[in-house]
């Protein structure tokens, strides 16, 4: 594991439970709750509306609730709340299979969406940012394909396990696989940082340049803000664009396809070509990143959403639908890779937690929120039109705002905070 020795670099063991990690995050995940959501209805009575506000709440809590996670990581090490984190949602699984009333449904799809959403998920892109820095992106892109796994493989066999033995029992397995697949590997295998086994990022034989040491950070304050700085903001808003966009089109995508002729069937279909292009574009994009920073990638990846915006404008065959489904998948992919890799690219890899974790809930509330103003705009003109367009400008207005961000590594505050 030393450098020169011939071992594989301890960190790919990280990136491995990372991606572990990431697939068991699934049934936290809105393409899983998704196969569950008619079964909970016609078991409990409650009406679509009323599960469908509940989760909508439940992901606000999510979106403070991985702020407030990953602070506690970067006090006590991703390490341990990774176990916490872990543990804890697997008895949330549990907890959504004896909701019977309201309240209890409220309180297990807040918690599912609070562990499973966000809170699961930082802390493997924290450890992974905290042992690759040249090799990042490559890092950050297996760890995406547990994500992509996940969105493949958890849909049906939730699906084949309510037919077989009930939805709430079908949790209860979904909980099972969270302990076996997280917790071994984050008790065992992963350590907080290289340097605890006495190696350094990217298995070289030195620390990383322009960076502080973790011996120093310890005595440096973080001058760094958050919520208060401009310069977060000039990140944060241009990355959660395409959160808000893409969230509104796949959420009212079934609709947009009918406006142009097209099925349901079809509309349904594009997820597989979709989720084909988002694993790969996401492997390639960790190569991009790694080569020429992640600036470049989020350019590539806003091209590649305003095409699809625009495409969504006028679906009017299969192969169309193909051929917009390919373009968001790429946007995906791209994104993925984006969000995990450019706070610590800027912002360097100690106290992470603060700033990653405040901008992924800016993400999941951008996510969250996406698809009403389309609703919105959509009642008013009775067409889609009007709002696809608006949202067309988006991708361009993040792309000027981004190029003007520059933030200050870590000890530095920014002048504007001054």
């Amino acid at each position: 594991m030393t450098p020169g020795s011939g071992l594989p670099f301890y960190g790919w063991a990280i990136v491995l439970v990372g991606a572990l990690v990431s697939f068991s995050s699934g049934p936290g995940q809105s393409f899983v709750f998704s196969i569950f959501l008619d079964s909970i209805i016609e078991d409990t009575g409650l009406s679509r509306t009323n599960v469908s506000f509940l989760y909508a709440v439940g992901t606000g809590v999510s979106a403070l609730m991985v702020m407030t996670v990953s602070r506690i990581a970067d006090r006590t090490g991703p390490r341990l709340t990774l176990i916490a984190v872990s543990a804890v949602f697997g008895f949330v699984c549990f907890g959504m299979a004896f909701a019977v009333g309201t309240v209890s449904f409220f309180i297990a799809f807040a918690a599912l969406r609070a562990f499973g959403q966000g809170s699961l998920p930082i802390n493997s892109t924290l450890l992974v940012a905290s042992w690759f820095v040249e090799r990042r992106g490559r890092a950050m892109a297996v760890v995406g394909l547990g994500f992509a796994a996940s969105n493949a493989i958890l849909p049906p066999v939730s699906q084949f396990l309510i037919s077989s033995i009930g939805w709430r029992e079908a949790y209860m397995v979904l909980g099972v696989m969270v302990w076996v697949l997280v917790l071994p590997g984050a008790i065992f295998l992963v350590r907080n940082t290289p340097e605890e086994v006495g190696l350094h990022p990217d298995n070289r034989d030195r620390p990383p340049e322009n960076e502080p040491t973790p011996a120093q950070v310890k005595g440096q304050p973080d001058k760094r803000r958050v919520f208060t700085s401009p310069t977060f903001w000039m990140l944060a808003l241009p990355l959660a664009t395409p959160s808000f966009v893409s969230t509104a089109l796949i959420f009212h995508q079934v609709s947009i396809f009918d406006e142009q002729g097209l099925s349901a069937a079809i509309a349904a279909s594009v997820f597989v070509p979709y989720a084909v292009t988002s694993a790969s574009s996401s492997m390639a994009g960790g190569f991009i990143v790694d080569r020429v920073g992640p600036k470049f990638l989020f350019y590539l990846t806003m091209i590649a959403l305003l095409t699809a915006t625009l495409l969504a404008l006028i679906i009017a065959s299969p192969v169309m639908a193909i051929v917009y489904a390919l373009f968001l998948g790429v946007q995906g992919g791209f994104q993925r890779i984006v969000s995990n890799t450019t706070w610590a690219h800027f912002y360097g890899r100690h106290n992470l937690g603060r700033i990653q974790g405040s901008a992924m809930m800016v993400g999941i509330t951008s996510a969250a929120v996406g698809p009403l103003p389309v609703a919105y705009l959509q009642e008013q003109t009775s067409s889609y039109t009007v709002p696809i367009l608006a949202m067309a400008a988006l991708p361009i207005l993040a792309s000027i705002v981004i190029t003007f961000a520059r933030p200050k590594p870590y000890g530095e505050a920014d002048s504007s905070d001054s």
